[in-house]
C-alpha cells in the first residue's frame, strides 16, 4: 500500500471487501520478538470494534521462546505480572490479500501500552522517527537466502530435521535449469508476493543443494520491513501446502555456506535527494555516508545478537563461507561486513553483511538505521576500508564480533549507545531472551559430544 494510502480509505476499502465478499473472519497479525508472525482469526464484528478500540492478545507471546517455553529472567512479562493482555492497534492500511486461503485477508498490528516497548514495530518505528527529525527518510532492501526442501514438514519433523532432501542437489548458482525444471515452486511464490503486494526484485538458485536468494524491492524502510516479516511466513506457508519446507536456519549443514539476510540501505532528504552521494568525494562517499559506516563499525559489537540472534547464526560466521567475521568496511567488498556500493544518486548505499536469514527484519532495520544515524550525529570517522580478502586480515579488537550468543548479549547489555537509540526496556529484555537461548543450548547433550567423548575419554 502506498504512503498516500490513508487509515480511513483503507478501512472503507475493507468494509466494502467484506461486504462484497461475505467475509466472516479477518486474520489478525503481528511479529513477536523472533520475528515469527502470530495472529488469529476476528469475527468481523470483533474486527469493526478494534478498528476504534485496538483489542488484546495475551502478552506470553513476548515471554516465551521458540518453543513456548516461559522465560524466567525477564520482567515486563512473566509470572510475576500474570501474564496479562498486551494491547494491539491495528494497521489496516497495511492490509493484505491471502492468496493461500479461501476468502479472507490479513490486518496486521502492532504493539500500543505497556509492551510497546518490546513490539518489534515500534522499536523500527522509533528509530525511523529519530531520522526524521534528523531530515532523513530511509530507505531499505531485504535480501534473504533460504532452503528449499523437497519433502514434507512431516517427514522432515520425523527424523528431527536430519538430512533434509534439497530441492536439487549439488552447487549451481544461478542455474536456469533448476529454475525451469521447479517453476511450480518459484513462480506461485512470485505470484503470491505480487498477490500480497510483496514486490520482488530478484529470485534465484545459489550455489548449494535447494539455497536460493530473494531480493525483495526497496523501499521506505517500515514498508520493507513489513514486506520482509510477511515474506518469511507466507513462503512457508505455500512450501508447505506443496509438500515442501522451507528453512531460514542460518547454517542448516557444515558442508555448505549459510543463509544471509543481508539488507541494503540508504538515506535520502525529504526533496527525494540522495544522502550518501556527493561525486565531489572518492567513490562519491558522503560525508554522512562516512559518518553512517563509522557509526555501524562503531556499534557493530553491541547490536551483534539482533544480527546473529540464535546458537546456530554463530555457526555461519566463519572465514572464507561468504560471512563476515569483523565490523570491516570496504568498496563493493563482499568479504567485508560493511560493504559501500557506489553509483548513481539512486543506487550509492551501503549493504550491512553480518545478518542471517534467521534474523527478526524490523529490529534488524532498526538496529542499523540506530547505528548509522548515530554515526552521523556523532560525526564518526570510520576505519580505513579494508582492500582485497578481509578474511585474511586481523582487524583492531574494538572491530572484531563476539563468536557466542552470551558474549553477544553482554556487549548489547552494556551498550548506552543501544539503550539510547532502541530503548532500556527492549535492551534488557532481548538481552535477557538470548541469554536464556544459550541457557537452554547448554542443558543438551549433542550427537557430536556422544560420538567424540562416549567411548574414548
Amino acid at each position: 500500500m502506498g504512503n498516500t494510502y490513508t487509515r480511513e480509505q483503507a478501512i472503507k476499502d475493507i468494509l466494502e471487501i467484506i461486504e462484497a465478499r461475505n467475509i466472516s473472519h479477518i486474520k489478525v497479525t503481528f511479529c513477536d520478538m523472533d520475528g515469527v508472525m502470530v495472529g488469529k482469526y476476528m469475527s468481523v464484528a470483533k474486527f469493526k470494534s478494534a478498528l476504534t478500540s485496538d483489542f488484546a492478545f495475551c502478552d506470553v507471546v513476548f515471554g516465551w521462546d521458540l518453543n513456548d517455553q516461559l522465560f524466567d529472567n525477564v520482567k515486563l512479562t512473566g509470572w510475576q505480572t500474570g501474564y496479562g493482555d498486551a494491547e494491539i492497534r491495528l494497521i489496516p492500511e497495511k492490509w493484505r490479500e491471502l492468496p493461500l486461503e479461501n476468502n479472507t485477508i490479513l490486518v496486521p498490528g502492532e504493539v500500543v501500552g505497556r509492551i510497546a516497548p518490546l513490539c518489534p514495530r515500534q522499536v523500527l518505528n522509533r528509530v525511523l522517527a529519530k531520522g526524521r527529525e534528523m531530515g532523513y527518510r530511509t530507505m531499505a532492501g531485504f535480501e534473504y537466502e533460504f532452503l528449499v526442501c523437497d519433502e514434507s514438514h512431516l517427514s522432515l519433523r520425523e527424523r528431527s530435521f536430519e538430512s533434509p532432501r534439497p530441492l536439487g542437489h549439488g552447487a549451481f548458482g544461478y542455474s536456469l535449469l533448476r529454475t525451469s525444471a521447479n517453476n511450480d515452486f518459484y513462480e506461485t511464490l512470485l505470484s503470491v508476493c505480487t498477490q500480497m503486494n510483496i514486490p520482488i526484485e530478484g529470485f534465484h538458485e545459489e550455489t548449494g543443494p535447494g539455497q536460493v536468494e530473494l531480493a525483495l524491492q526497496a523501499m521506505e524502510a517500515h514498508d520493507a520491513a513489513d514486506n520482509a516479516a510477511l515474506f518469511k511466513a507466507m513462503s512457508k506457508v505455500l512450501a508447505q501446502k506443496q509438500n515442501r519446507m522451507v528453512s531460514f536456519m542460518a547454517k542448516w549443514s557444515e558442508d555448505y555456506s549459510g543463509q544471509g539476510g543481508h539488507v541494503h540501505v540508504s538515506l535520502v532528504r525529504e526533496n527525494g535527494d540522495s544522502v550518501f552521494y556527493d561525486p565531489s568525494q572518492p567513490n562519491n562517499i558522503s560525508q554522512e555516508m562516512r559518518w553512517f559506516i563509522g557509526g555501524l563499525q562503531s556499534m557493530a559489537r553491541d547490536l551483534m545478537p539482533i544480527h546473529a540472534p540464535t546458537i546456530n547464526s554463530y555457526r555461519r560466521l566463519v572465514p572464507g563461507y561468504w560471512a563476515p567475521t569483523s565490523a570491516l568496511w570496504g568498496i563493493d567488498n563482499r568479504t567485508t561486513a560493511i560493504r559501500a556500493i557506489s553509483g548513481s544518486p539512486k543506487s550509492q548505499r551501503v549493504e550491512y553483511r553480518v545478518p542471517g536469514a534467521d534474523t527478526n527484519p524490523y529490529l534488524v532495520a532498526a538496529s542499523i538505521f540506530a547505528a548509522g544515524l548515530h554515526g552521523i550525529e556523532n560525526r564518526i570517522e570510520p576505519e580505513a576500508p579494508a582492500m582485497g580478502n578481509a578474511y585474511t586480515q586481523t582487524p583492531p579488537a574494538h572491530l572484531q564480533l563476539p563468536r557466542t550468543l552470551w558474549d553477544a548479549a553482554q556487549c548489547l547489555k552494556q551498550s548506552e549507545s543501544a539503550r539510547k537509540w532502541l530503548g532500556d526496556d527492549f535492551v534488557e529484555h532481548f538481552a535477557a531472551t538470548r541469554e536464556w537461548e544459550e541457557r537452554e543450548f547448554q542443558k543438551h547433550v549433542s550427537d557430536w559430544e556422544r560420538n567424540r567423548y562416549f567411548e574414548i575419554i
